[in-house]
């Protein structure tokens, strides 16, 4: 859901009325204004009407949301085509009255016991009907009996009728329902919420849920939502959650006019083509990162093998004589390895400069070990220079004892033959 996108605690444009939501627009405050004074006045019907969706039940629901319940016991009904002992029979078990195998004139006595029970415990009765546009006249009237009940001159039940506009029209035009106009003490129609009160409207639900800021909402959305809505709630709910729930399928951060439009042809049927989301996990790479890599990879595998021993170490002339010192020297191809391994191909090393500061974690290890071997074989061809110059004296000590001890067998074979 949307909500769990933009890191809301809750669902702000949700259908079901909830008190926690209400926003005090001007025509609800002149509501519970009236409200307030049928409250206060202890009696009679107090009327509340308004198109589909106005937030008659989440006015009242506020309501009673701040009434002292030590003080006040309500019932809250919501009806359908009831007669006249039906309404009765459901008030009475609004109001947690057993009616079980009761008829009319017990469930009235009954009724009325529980209304004095009520004043005597200093509580008085307050019964909501909700969606009365569907009460026949008969039990209309049989609400305008409920009433009459009193207890030392004060009435003992009160009556909120919340309807559509046609219950009002009815009210108004019924000869049967002109003692119940009379009970009448305040009535209002709630109208639509004007142009300027939709942009607080968004912004006072979305807070109520913890909106930090995402997403953010262009000005014109807000006039969109009310050439389309004509500011009733309920309707600017059920277009702002579809709104919310593209936003969040295509992760948008912003919601603009062309989002809106774009949910307003989808609900008019029509094909929309949904944005598909960023994918988290593409990594943006740098072809300079890449490429002192592969330059290295030649330079870590001959690093890993070494060149295999040159089976002749040594080159020998035909010309040298037979007791001729050869110096020793390293194999050609060592040499040529060596060389590799200490120096890396010119293109390589200019771009791993140009690039040293963007080097990755793994480049910089294996730059680090190429450095170590490459001092390693340093050392290793010092120390075989040092062994070469060692090597070149005790041949040169043993040609000389050679030679001399040729000489001293040569002397000593004249002299026996001289002898």
């Amino acid at each position: 859901m949307y909500d769990t996108f933009y890191g809301l605690n809750g669902l702000p444009f949700q259908l079901t009325p909830d008190p926690h939501y209400y926003f005090e627009s001007l025509t609800h405050r002149k509501a519970l204004s009236y409200l307030g004074y049928g409250l206060a006045q202890g009696e009679g019907f107090i009327v509340i009407t308004g198109d589909v969706g106005a937030g008659k039940t989440t006015l009242v629901s506020h309501l009673m949301a701040t009434i002292d319940k030590a003080r006040l016991t309500a019932a809250n009904i919501v009806t359908t085509k009831l007669d006249s002992e039906d309404i009765v029979r459901v008030a009475a078990n609004h109001f947690d009255i057993d009616t079980d195998d009761m008829d009319k004139a017990q469930l009235l006595s009954a009724f009325e016991e529980f209304l004095h029970a009520e004043a005597r415990a200093g509580r008085r009765c307050l019964l909501i009907v909700d969606e009365s546009q569907n009460l026949p006249a008969g039990a209309l009237e049989e609400l305008r009996m409920l009433s009459n009940f009193q207890l030392g001159g004060q009435a003992l039940l009160q009556i909120f009728l919340l309807g559509q506009p046609e219950f009002r029209d009815m009210l108004q035009s019924s000869n049967q329902l002109e003692q119940l106009r009379q009970r009448v003490i305040a009535h209002h129609h709630l109208e639509p919420m004007s142009a300027d009160e939709i942009e607080p409207y968004i912004t006072h639900r979305l807070s109520k849920s913890g909106w930090s800021g995402r997403p953010k909402i262009t000005s014109n959305v807000f006039r969109t939502l009310y050439a389309e809505t004509s500011g009733v709630p309920r309707k600017i709910n059920a277009l702002m959650s579809r709104i919310l729930l593209m936003g969040s399928i295509e992760h948008a951060e912003m919601i603009d006019q062309s989002m809106v439009e774009r949910v307003l042809a989808d609900l008019k049927g029509e094909d929309v083509e949904i944005a598909a989301p960023p994918t988290p996990s593409t990594e943006v790479k740098n072809p300079l990162w890449e490429k002192p890599k592969k330059a290295q990879e030649p330079i870590a595998e001959a690093a890993i093998e070494a060149p295999p021993p040159s089976t002749e170490p040594y080159r020998e002339s035909a010309s040298v004589p037979e007791h001729e010192v050869v110096n020793l020297r390293m194999p050609e191809a060592p040499a040529q390895t060596v060389e590799r391994l200490t120096s890396a191909p010119p293109e390589a090393h200019s771009e791993t400069v140009r690039n040293n500061e963007h080097r990755s974690a793994p480049d910089t290890a294996m730059a680090q070990r190429i450095e170590t071997l490459s001092q390693q074989l340093s050392q290793m061809e010092t120390r075989m220079n040092g062994q070469e110059e060692n090597m070149h004296r005790i041949l040169t000590m043993l040609v000389e004892w050679v030679e001399s001890d040729v000489q001293s067998k040569e002397s000593y074979v004249n002299a026996g033959r001289a002898a």
